[in-house]
């Protein structure tokens, strides 16, 4: 049985110490669950170096890709009330999304495109095989040059106007034939509005935020609460993720972010939390907490919903065979090297700043780790984290 006095989670700290000592992390918050338990909370470093501000649990992070998670148990709990289905073709909501064109393959040229051979369903959405993209993973490409060029990442735009962007651009693949991470879930944030009739923000924030008492959680920091809003660091060099030195930005994404209202309420990225918030989120996925979604709902999210043979890939990272997609978050089918030996069944995902979270089912065990470096998704300190979470509690 886990507990917190069964077993030593002492070997964390340092480890984690580690990547702040070197300048690879201003400063790093942790915690553990076991099912409802709180078994380990720990936060370390500065959330702002420059002004010597040590790193507090009510500090705020910017979770990007965290966002992710939330849009999609919107989608499900519209899901649950009976307002649509998985299988729905999306443009029966948004019919700037019916008829698609897509890239033939191989080709450089936008125009080159031949029919969508099905519809884009919700389920495609939700496990980001729409033939979507992103537009900034993919340097070079043919569709990222496109999605530039549209700026389909404006935050001043409102979610209607990137549909609008959206149809006249077509699809990187035939809708359910790949994987490509993408800015889909911006159109379930956009499809949340047309159902609910209700924006966005006040739809998560009255169905989500509110029950789970998520105080922190939003588009935009109150300018009372600034000062909670740790500082943003990249690393000294792009290329090498675990070269000393830290540069803040305070710029990024852009000029003002998350301090000032914009149009755009990011479905995909555009959430500031705190670690109580993620914890509590992460317990209303958890036996014995204040469930939203239905059971069987929940355990559907964290089962793989990709096709056998398909898997997920990352430019910089490639093909994952081991890994495969929930709604919301990746799946371990079979643990690689760098995750824990007993995390097969883990539903998990991050943001691109160094905040990730993870959920086992069947250790009925979580864990969410935050920081605020650029380009830290799947970094080696939150594999380090987690291996050494299940190494403290016994789980091989």
């Amino acid at each position: 049985m886990i507990s917190p006095s069964s077993h030593d989670f002492s070997v964390i700290r340092p480890a984690l110490q580690s990547y702040v000592d070197r300048q690879i992390l201003a400063g790093v918050s942790s915690a553990i669950l076991h099912g409802q338990e709180l078994l380990y909370l720990d936060c370390l470093g500065d959330a702002d170096i420059e002004n010597q501000i040590a790193l507090r649990p009510d500090h705020l992070f910017r979770v990007f890709s965290n966002t992710k998670l939330i849009t999609s148990m919107a989608v499900l709990l519209l899901m649950d009330q009976g307002k649509l289905r998985l299988e729905d073709a999306v443009d029966i909501y948004l019919p700037q999304l019916a008829k698609r064109q897509v890239l033939r393959p191989g080709t450089t040229d936008i125009h080159d495109t031949e029919p969508a051979k099905s519809a884009i369903t919700i389920r495609h959405l939700l496990t980001h095989t729409s033939g979507l993209s992103y537009g900034w993973l993919d340097h070079g490409t043919t569709i990222y040059k496109a999605y530039v060029e549209h700026n389909v990442f404006n935050a001043f735009t409102p979610l209607s106007h990137l549909l609008d962007l959206l149809e006249d651009l077509p699809l990187a693949f035939q809708p359910g034939s790949s994987w490509e991470y993408s800015i889909a879930s911006d159109v379930l944030a956009r499809l949340v509005e047309v159902i609910s009739g209700e924006s966005f923000d006040l739809f998560i924030r009255r169905h989500i935020f509110v029950p789970l008492a998520m105080h922190d959680t939003g588009f935009v920091v109150p300018e009372s609460e600034r000062e909670r809003l740790t500082a943003y660091y990249s690393g000294s060099d792009p290329t090498n993720r675990l070269k000393r030195g830290l540069k803040r930005r305070d710029d990024a994404p852009y000029p003002g972010a998350y301090l000032t209202p914009v149009p755009r309420l990011s479905g995909g990225g555009g959430l500031v939390s705190s670690l109580p918030d993620m914890l509590a989120l992460l317990r209303c996925l958890m036996p014995g907490g204040r469930q939203l979604l239905k059971p069987t709902t929940i355990a559907m999210m964290m089962q793989n919903q990709l096709p056998d043979g398909m898997g997920i890939s990352f430019p910089s990272v490639g093909y994952l065979p081991n890994k495969g997609f929930g709604f919301g978050g990746a799946v371990i089918l079979q643990p690689g090297l760098a995750d824990p030996a007993g995390s097969a069944g883990e539903f998990e995902w991050g943001g691109i700043a160094g905040t990730h979270w993870w959920i086992s089912p069947r250790h009925n065990i979580a864990g969410v780790l935050m920081a605020q470096r650029q380009m830290s998704f799947w970094h080696p300190f939150s594999f380090e984290f987690k291996k050494l979470a299940y190494q403290c509690m016994g789980i091989t």
